[in-house]
């Protein structure tokens, strides 16, 4: 990929939030960064991104056309918090105006999508980062340092979950329609980590299961919420998926994400080394020392939080030049491998990436 050229950009990057959702987590440690501010927002509710000002407790431009607010020379770079069906063309207009990007997760509502963003973003040569609250949390940052320094020896196997017994989201129909579901919302957030611990190794196949079970039947909703059925009869996405992704290296992954079941909530990564393993929560390491298993309950000291370490990394990219860490072409594969894994599950076969 070709490295963002290196403008003379202001000290202070003035930042755009597009979408007063996840947007508030993300613009947050943006505008207290000493080197960013936020200067638009963009929202279709005015009242939203009127309260969002408030707590920034700064003059800000509203916008309700994210076009115009592309547009707009006194942005120097944009965070889309849309829903997934609008990541793609929020983005594309603020590339093409030169904008920089940090787009939430997943990348896109399909792969061909996400590879006409991150081609158009490659060539405008403008910082591009996915904005990953778990690959940035300080758990998973610990535990890729120590992948990199290869402590677990080779990793070879690896489990990634996200489970939730009540947990459909019903605030916002983009989750439950054509493009949005639970893979795409919840276990982009556990493939993405754990395909980073690996090393990001190349796919090669993938053998998947996916459906509905709950959603389209009103149930399953969040926090045992019964959503009227104006809203639920929308439901055309996956309300679990899971399957098994093999590497080129020979490397296996088992991925599951479910928004509803009849199982205990969990979130979890576990890595299957030749000298060490881990898993995430809670942050463990094992170890066989002396003939004996040793497990290393780990207490990192209390980090900055994944949010902020997303902002300062963001920000030291654009003023800085810093390589990024999570580049759309990050966002690109994982979403190849859930898309594949999602049509495995239409087809009822095996797909080759």
């Amino acid at each position: 990929m070709a490295r963002p050229k290196k403008t003379a950009e202001p000290r202070t990057v003035r930042v755009a939030i597009v979408g007063m959702g996840i947007g508030r987590d993300n613009g947050r440690p943006i505008h207290a960064h000493p080197r960013a501010k936020i200067t638009a927002l963009c929202d279709l509710a005015e009242d939203r991104m009127k309260s969002f000002a408030e707590e920034l407790k700064t003059e800000v431009a509203f916008y309700t056309d994210y076009r115009k607010l592309c547009a707009d020379p006194a942005i120097d770079a944009v965070c889309v918090c849309t829903p997934n069906q609008l990541h793609v063309p929020v983005a594309l207009a603020a590339v093409e105006a030169g904008k920089h990007v940090l787009i939430t997760k997943p990348l896109a509502d399909s792969a061909a999508a996400a590879t006409r963003l991150v081609a158009a973003a490659e060539k405008a040569r403008v910082v591009n980062m996915m904005s990953l609250s778990t690959r940035f949390s300080d758990g998973a940052l610990w535990l890729g340092e120590l992948a990199r320094r290869r402590e677990f020896g080779e990793l070879y196997y690896a489990r990634a979950r996200s489970i939730r017994r009540s947990g459909i989201p019903d605030w916002s129909l983009g989750f439950i329609q054509k493009g949005g579901g639970a893979f795409r919302d919840m276990g982009v957030h556990a493939l993405d980590t754990v395909w980073w611990l690996l090393g990001r190794p190349v796919p090669r196949s993938v053998l998947g299961v996916a459906g509905a079970k709950f959603g389209p039947l009103g149930k399953g909703y969040w926090d045992f919420r019964q959503p009227p059925k104006s809203f639920w009869r929308h439901h055309a996405a996956d309300d679990y998926a899971g399957g098994f992704i093999r590497f080129r290296n020979g490397v296996g992954l088992q991925i599951e994400s479910f928004w509803a079941s009849h199982q205990a909530p969990d979130f979890n990564l576990e890595l299957f080394g030749t000298k060490a393993g881990a898993k995430l929560h809670p942050l463990t390491v094992y170890r066989t020392r002396g003939g004996a298993p040793v497990d290393e309950k780990v207490e990192i000291p209390k980090g900055p939080g994944a949010f902020t370490n997303i902002a300062n990394h963001f920000i030291a990219c654009i003023l800085d030049g810093t390589p990024c860490s999570a580049p759309l072409r990050h966002g690109l594969i994982v979403q190849e491998m859930m898309e594949a894994l999602l049509e495995s599950a239409r087809l009822g076969r095996e797909v080759r990436m």
